[in-house]
């Protein structure tokens, strides 16, 4: 598989994980984020909606910070910037990332027994083109014990997480169907990335 060579417009460290697991050659790209409330929702914005226009803005944003920065020589210029988005899902709401310890119980507890969906939206800005695709994955956690919630909360997995807990981790284990994309999960969809790099000339055959 060969993929153009791309900067990552995210600091997480489960997106860069992947995609040296797809070995895509990338430079990650420290965007300093927008004053005020982080990825905020606009008003009746549905929840699909939301992940699809913040992924997208979060292209946009780097590569305005990048040619700000001098550095748009043609060989960078050219360069695709990668983003991406994930929100967890539940019965229409948002569970966004737990602001503290009370918090993440809170998220935990409306998953507990139930089914949600994690929607992974990815955006990719090259040259004039942004190209966009999204993962829809569904999972269905087991019914947790207060003892269990506690113990999770208490390794500090839960924080800068949405939904409050990384499937890669601890959670795994209250995971007790997945249908769709575990890295979606995780939060950057191998499929759908590969799928749009293909679309500028990388191969995946």
């Amino acid at each position: 598989m060969k993929f153009p060579s791309i900067y990552l417009a995210s600091a997480s460290p489960r997106r860069h994980e992947i995609l040296l697991r797809m070995g895509v050659d990338h430079e990650i790209l420290a965007v300093p984020a927008p004053p005020g409330e982080d990825e905020p929702r606009l008003p009746g914005e549905a929840a699909a909606v939301y992940v699809r226009r913040t992924a997208r803005e979060k292209a946009l944003r780097a590569r305005a910070w990048l040619a700000a920065q001098g550095l748009g020589v043609a060989l960078r210029a050219e360069r695709p910037i990668l983003a991406a988005d994930t929100t967890v899902i539940l019965g229409g709401d948002i569970l966004g990332k737990p602001d503290d310890a009370q918090h993440a119980r809170q998220l935990l507890a409306r998953l507990s027994g139930n089914t949600h969906a994690v929607h992974t939206a990815v955006a990719l800005a090259a040259g004039g083109r942004l190209l966009e695709d999204v993962s829809i994955t569904e999972v269905r956690f087991k019914t947790l014990t207060a003892a269990e919630i506690d113990d999770y909360c208490a390794s500090g997995e839960p924080m800068g997480k949405a939904g409050a807990y990384g499937i890669q981790g601890k959670a795994g284990m209250f995971v007790a169907h997945l249908s769709g994309s575990y890295t979606g999960v995780m939060g950057l969809p191998m499929f759908e990335t590969a799928r749009l790099l293909g679309r500028l000339g990388g191969s995946t055959a």
